[in-house]
């Protein structure tokens, strides 16, 4: 009987145990702890940045985010529709209100020209915010979306949840924005099994957010600045997260040579169109994803996969639409929507082998769908 292939899991091929173990050892496990401080250094210099700020997870740090780059109850942030619920929820939870934005049809990622219109003809408070999400591991325009931050005066916060280790224009994702978050949940190129980093140049914002992770307490005594949150990450976590970094690289190439295998197999499919990839970006490849031609066809995708024992998943939905967020403000375009419920991500662990792979492609031949309908 053939084993099941997983959608995505972490690679822990390397010393995450023994790091972990020594965590136990030397009782190092909660909030406090060198793993912790040491994570951070690697993640900042990763993208070019002079602070991190390690959270409990990737939502954590994007409301931190916010609350530090002066977002506060009232104010609205630009968010685009398609992306993961933690994007809105955290502005609803720094007390904003989203405001959502297209995406365009050649990165999936937000559209600087939607963003641009709603700043200039917003006229129902203040936009305090413009969060971008690289989404699927794919950068957004960040050129463009800096410009239009910087003439407009509100900062740009770069959703690097599941970007970490993609470029734009050569320069790393995550040091591009005014700040940017990352996630190290576990279907994440680098995992640390959970948690999120915030990173900056900023270092009153990276101070206030450090403060604020550990209830802004006042030194050792029990005194306190403001009313803070506890979401600081774990000694134990940082652990993990930091010897992923040993083979980061590895894991990387592996992605990219999962995604080139894919894209030859699929080229000349008229029923699958694989998530652009555009020239000035060098994306992750965190999930590798088909657009169907309909739901019901991302559907029958999905069940044709797991019936021969292989994961697949319906990304991304718009929010716009859905119940918590249908009061909210938007712009949008159609873009969004019309991908909304057709995205199917495939099997795309850093550690798929060849083998698993081919038979992931041997179940893709097997199942044929209606044309998908290219975007113009």
């Amino acid at each position: 009987m053939s084993s099941f292939i997983p959608l995505s899991v972490p690679d822990l091929s390397g010393n995450e145990a023994a790091s972990v173990a020594a965590c136990v050892r030397d009782t190092w496990v909660s909030s406090a702890g060198p793993a912790v401080t040491a994570f951070e250094s690697r993640v900042a210099a990763l993208c070019g940045r002079s602070h991190g700020v390690a959270t409990s997870s990737g939502t954590t740090a994007l409301h931190l985010a916010l609350i530090v780059a002066g977002v506060g109850p009232g104010d609205h942030v630009i968010i685009p529709d398609w992306t993961f619920a933690a994007t809105a929820n955290a502005v609803i939870h720094a007390g904003a209100i989203p405001y959502f934005v297209d995406i365009t049809s050649e990165s999936w990622t937000i559209d600087a020209g939607s963003v641009e219109q709603a700043l200039a003809q917003f006229r129902g408070g203040r936009i305090a915010a413009i969060v971008t999400v690289h989404a699927l591991g794919h950068p957004a325009h960040m050129e463009r979306l800096t410009a239009v931050g910087t003439r407009f005066g509100v900062p740009v916060i770069e959703d690097a949840a599941g970007a970490i280790g993609a470029r734009y224009h050569n320069h790393p994702v995550g040091g591009i924005g005014d700040a940017a978050i990352f996630s190290f949940n576990g279907n994440k190129v680098l995992t640390a099994g959970g948690g999120g980093m915030m990173v900056t140049d900023n270092e009153a914002w990276a101070a206030r957010a450090r403060s604020l992770s550990t209830q802004a307490r006042d030194g050792v005594r029990y005194r306190y600045r403001e009313a803070g949150f506890n979401c600081r990450m774990p000694n134990i976590n940082a652990a993990l997260g930091l010897s992923q970094f040993d083979h980061l690289d590895d894991m990387l190439k592996a992605k990219r040579r999962i995604a080139d295998t894919y894209d030859d197999a699929l080229r000349d499919r008229a029923d699958l169109q694989s998530m652009p990839r555009c020239p000035w970006a060098q994306s992750n490849n965190w999930l590798y994803s088909v657009l169907c031609a309909s739901r019901d066809d991302a559907d029958g995708l999905v069940n044709c996969l797991q019936g021969d024992g292989i994961e697949a998943r319906v990304f991304w939905e718009t929010l716009s639409d859905q119940t918590p967020y249908s009061a909210f403000p938007r712009s949008l375009t159609g873009v969004a929507a019309a991908i909304s419920g057709r995205v199917v991500s495939l099997p795309s662990s850093s550690s798929l082998g060849e083998a698993d792979q081919s038979r992931v492609l041997a179940a893709l031949a097997q199942w044929r769908g209606n044309p998908v309908m290219r975007f113009q």
